[in-house]
């Protein structure tokens, strides 16, 4: 290893000479010209990065030199460690002082950082996705004159794609960090019930978790008692314990569980909140309490939900990091063009006003349809560079970027790339993915992506991070809108068809695109059973076969969504006699429900996975359903189809009860059954049924729905009333 004094001077008369850079050879026809010093071990990966490069480029085997005091030579290149205010954290400087590389960065993985540059602005190189890279070929390897400084907008960088599990070079050429690099022990967000856990506490001591609509609620997901003395006092000789065994890292959360509507409105936590004007009046004084009890720790919170908007007197102190979360806002226009947008940019403002310590969330993502088209690229860019100019220094982009999801690696190489520099060129960048990554069908995937954005603006309807595909029917998934996109697609497919890595990359792309096809499909009465089964299998198979393994955040699968497609959305071979039965309600139906209240339920179509279409629903309450059959009908079975969705604070029923009656105002009981508390996340369709041993005859049948109504402790609505839900009932 070189000594840190001797790489000074080596570094200091590099730097003198720096004014007469010249061009430099590192490969000549395949033979090396260059040696690799690496003058720090941290630079170690750096160093033996750039030598493979080099080598799978050239074919030369470049030497990596950590001897002390190497006597430089021209066309070497030089990483070296160095005190420069002018690089910041991961940044770098490249310049070639008297014919050789000069790599400089100071904390961080800079070194890292900067041989990507040079692989990708020099050498034509660029990584995709999962050990999908360009590496072209080149036997002399030769560099212009450089002089390069290049800082990131923000010093922490996070976003998702399956790749970072699989390829650690993947993540690190992205420029991107993760959670356990800056969080200690894993604490990064909703942390709440891991300081405090209710399984420990919530029993004998209910007083330390929030109180709200008249009851203290403890639970796996519930928020404190911020004022609670005794929780102070728990929660810091945790975090003691915590600092004490994790030495070397000195970030952690300490943030509000997943959840909305469940803060402590105790006379006290009311009080504070009420001077502030904000549920986050009483959680930075908590804040400020442990930053000040810990001034060497930094301790991150959420601004999420209802904590949101900024308190009006108290500040966060230095060492308390804002973790703001644009969850609420629509996805269709930048932010400052649509009102949930504009709402989100007055908390920004506020909370830059009083702290330089923020850490963006931002959004781009379906939760409900991971694999459903997003749209969304037009407004990256403004976005970020909002976030930017709000002073953030911390960003994070949460784009799911699962295998087989809508434009994973486009998005991920896209973001990676703004959060660097926040004002590259868009559309150049898109143009060298699409072409680089797809080849000859790069200028079609393109187009697609261009046609779809167009159709979501000009059709005026919300991109939303709960969406189906079912609400933009009539808008960019039209019937001529996906007759173009399948167009391009086929395109795309025939351009590049006698190279195998590019066509599987076009295939796995259109995955989304053959999602909504058959979402839309199973919303029309007039079904093709032949081609929608042949739809079915191929989505299947490609899904299977590109790794594609869920749908939506709460991980259903794609070959479990096939299966129950041909058993849910085909057409049965019994009969409903129910099929266009009138239908009343003991309770009326709210908005937007009830315009399609008289007919849901009759209609011969299940709803899906999102509560959007073809579902009707009830909040926090019991409901009574009577159908007309129109005349006496014999049957044996009644079934009634109902939705799970915990996401959306969508529970099953706690029971439900049939009744028969010939005349409408005498009713006999037939059963009830009664359904086990399911704790499962999978979004779920729970059939409840009601089965004769012998026929019954009846005209009026009734289906008395006892509701769960409030989100139990284990749920993150916790105490909050929820929704039932139900679309379709079956007799037979």
């Amino acid at each position: 290893m070189i000594h840190s004094r001797m790489l000074s001077v080596i570094i200091m008369c590099l730097c003198l000479c720096a004014a007469a850079s010249s061009q430099v050879t590192l490969t000549h026809n395949g033979a090396p010209r260059t040696r690799i010093i690496c003058s720090d071990g941290r630079d170690a990966q750096a160093a033996y990065l750039l030598a493979s490069f080099i080598e799978e480029i050239s074919g030369a085997k470049v030497p990596v030199v950590t001897a002390d005091s190497p006597k430089l030579r021209k066309g070497d290149v030089v990483i070296a460690r160095v005190d420069d205010p002018a690089i910041t954290e991961d940044g770098f400087r490249i310049t070639t002082p008297q014919g050789r590389l000069l790599i400089e960065s100071t904390k961080g993985r800079g070194s890292l950082y900067a041989v990507t540059e040079i692989l990708e602005r020099w050498l034509g190189c660029n990584y995709w996705g999962d050990h999908e890279y360009t590496a072209p070929a080149n036997p002399t390897i030769q560099f212009p004159a450089i002089n390069l400084l290049s800082n990131p907008a923000f010093r922490y960088r996070q976003s998702q794609n399956y790749a970072m599990a699989s390829d650690t070079l993947y993540r690190h050429w992205m420029r991107l960090e993760e959670p356990r690099e800056e969080f200690i022990d894993g604490m990064f967000v909703h942390t709440f019930d891991r300081l405090l856990p209710s399984a420990v506490y919530g029993k004998e001591h209910p007083e330390y978790y929030a109180y709200f609509d008249g009851a203290r609620h403890p639970g796996k997901a519930s928020q404190w008692c911020l004022t609670n003395p005794e929780v102070f006092e728990i929660v810091a000789a945790r975090l003691d314990s915590i600092f004490k065994a994790n030495p070397g890292l000195d970030m952690i959360s300490v943030s509000q569980n997943d959840g909305n509507y469940t803060n402590c409105t105790c006379p006290e936590c009311a009080r504070i909140d009420s001077i502030e004007g904000a549920p986050s009046g009483s959680l930075i004084h908590f804040l400020n309490r442990l930053a000040d009890r810990f001034p060497d720790k930094q301790f991150s919170t959420l601004a999420y939900l209802y904590t949101m908007h900024p308190p009006k007197h108290v500040k966060p102190r230095p060492n308390v990091n804002i973790m703001l979360c644009d969850i609420d806002c629509y996805r269709e226009v930048p932010l400052q063009y649509n009102d949930s947008g504009r709402d989100f940019l007055k908390a920004l403002d506020g909370w830059s006003a009083i702290t330089d310590n923020i850490y963006i969330w931002d959004y781009g993502i379906n939760f409900d349809g991971t694999s459903t088209p997003f749209p969304n690229f037009h407004i990256i860019q403004p976005n970020i560079q909002t976030f930017k100019r709000a002073g953030a220094t911390m960003h994070f982009s949460q784009i799911a970027g699962f295998r087989g999801g809508d434009m994973s690696e486009l998005r991920t190489w896209l973001v990676s790339r703004l959060m660097w520099n926040p004002d590259a060129d868009v559309d150049s960048l898109i143009t060298t993915f699409t072409d680089g990554y797809y080849g000859a069908a790069g200028p079609y995937i393109k187009r697609y992506l261009r046609l779809q954005e167009g159709a979501l603006l000009g059709s005026r309807i919300p991109l939303w991070i709960y969406d189906s595909p079912v609400t933009h029917k009539d808008g960019m998934f039209s019937p001529d809108l996906m007759r173009m996109y399948n167009e391009l697609f086929d395109q795309a497919e025939a351009a590049v068809a006698a190279d195998t890595t590019l066509l599987d990359r076009v295939r796995r792309s259109r995955l989304p695109l053959q999602y909504v096809e058959l979402e839309l499909a199973r919303t029309n009465p007039d079904k093709d059973i032949a081609d929608i089964t042949a739809k079915l299998d191929s989505f299947e198979q490609r899904s299977i076969r590109y790794g594609l393994t869920t749908l939506n955040e709460r991980n259903n699968s794609p070959v479990d969504y096939c299966h129950l497609y041909k058993e849910r959305y085909l057409p049965r071979a019994t009969a409903n006699k129910a099929a266009g039965a009138t239908v009343t309600f003991s309770r009326p139906v709210p908005a937007p429900y009830d315009r399609i209240a008289s007919t849901a339920l009759t209609d011969g179509l299940y709803g899906g996975a999102t509560y959007k279409d073809a579902w009707i629903g009830w909040e926090g309450t019991d409901v009574d359903i009577t159908l007309d059959l129109g005349k006496p009908t014999e049957f044996t079975t009644i079934t009634a189809d109902f939705l799970q969705q915990l996401g959306a604070w969508i529970l099953q029923p706690l029971s439900v009860t049939f009744y028969a009656s010939t005349d409408g105002d005498t009713f006999t009981e037939l059963s009830t059954v009664t359904l086990e508390e399911d704790t499962a996340p999978k979004v779920k369709f729970e059939a409840v049924s009601h089965t004769s041993p012998t026929p019954i005859e009846a005209r009026y049948i009734r289906l008395s729905i006892e509701a769960t109504k409030y989100c139990p402790h284990w749920h993150y609505g916790v105490g909050n009333v929820c929704w039932v839900f139900l679309d379709e009932i079956t007799v037979e």
